[in-house]
């Protein structure tokens, strides 16, 4: 009995620490996000029917088809080359190698500079009399317009790894070092290779990390508009035109319907993809037990 009411009062006690965030979570974006939902199916004119018309003219939009595939390519290159270059940052960076404290120094710097500041050195880098534009002059090269070429997709894949390699290296760091050393030192005295180690050891016990990486990885990679239009604009080169950039044009054009069917589309995009994650880390995580 005494039990139970102790447990009744911190799950109260509970319920009162997490209400202000909850309150607040669903002010900004529950509400919001279910009047987005209203809004997509609702008539144009104001009518109490629900219609799917919105959506139907999404799919005929040519702009919109152009976003998504943008979006969709952007995220299946981007994160697996982010996710493999931070682990290996992180295996170098767990080694005892000569440069260490400078690589750490380096990769915590895209975490506390403005996104601002960064896109500022990316402009001075790539911009028409950029660094880069200026080394290939005086090579006898012709200059290239980056940001209004085939290059701006590459670019912007470079900006997202750059600014975010350094949060998954912490996160994987955390998770390489909360690997017993015993399991190490067994596999040594058994004569196990490095690449076994690796594979038998290192990434086995590495799943929930590369799991937690993986999945902010990719809700990062739709949050990349705000690096993409303060490199190019509104309106960026074919090739950069996001998901983002559309909903933000159906805004500056007051187009709420095709906007809120168009965000009900994405947040129903990364449930599938958040859950298909979920089920493979969890078959991967029975299969190796």
């Amino acid at each position: 009995m005494f039990k139970q009411r102790l447990a009744r009062k911190e799950f109260a006690v509970a319920i009162w620490f997490l209400a202000p965030s909850f309150i607040g979570f669903s002010l900004f974006y529950l509400i919001p996000f279910g009047q987005s939902i209203f809004t997509s199916f609702g008539d144009r004119l104001g009518g109490a029917g629900v219609t799917l018309t919105h959506y139907k003219e999404l799919f005929l939009s040519a702009s919109f088809r152009k976003a998504a595939a943008n979006t969709f390519w952007f995220t299946l290159i981007s994160v697996p080359l982010l996710v493999a270059l931070s682990l290996g940052a992180a295996l170098l960076l767990n080694q005892r190698v000569f440069i260490r404290q400078w690589l750490r120094a380096a990769y915590v710097m895209p975490l506390v500079v403005p996104v601002a500041s960064i896109v500022m050195v990316w402009q001075i880098l790539f911009d028409w009399n950029g660094v880069w534009n200026a080394w290939l002059d005086s090579l006898g090269f012709g200059r290239i317009d980056w940001m209004k070429s085939q290059w701006a997709g590459l670019i912007i894949v470079l900006i997202y790894i750059w600014k975010n390699i350094g949060y998954n290296i912490v996160l994987f760091l955390a998770g390489l070092q909360s690997i017993p050393g015993q399991y190490y030192e067994i596999s040594d005295l058994e004569g196990a290779s490095a690449l076994r180690k690796l594979f038998g050891i290192t990434l086995v016990y590495l799943t929930p990390t590369a799991f937690l990486v993986v999945l902010m990885s990719v809700l990062g990679s739709f949050k990349v508009f705000r690096e993409v239009y303060l490199v190019a604009g509104a309106y960026p080169h074919d090739r950069i035109y996001m998901l983002q950039h559309y909903m933000n044009n159906m805004f500056l054009s007051l187009d709420i319907q095709k906007l809120s069917a168009a965000a009900v589309l994405m947040a129903a995009c990364i449930f599938v993809l958040i859950v298909g994650l979920f089920r493979i880390e969890r078959k991967f995580r029975s299969f190796m037990e």
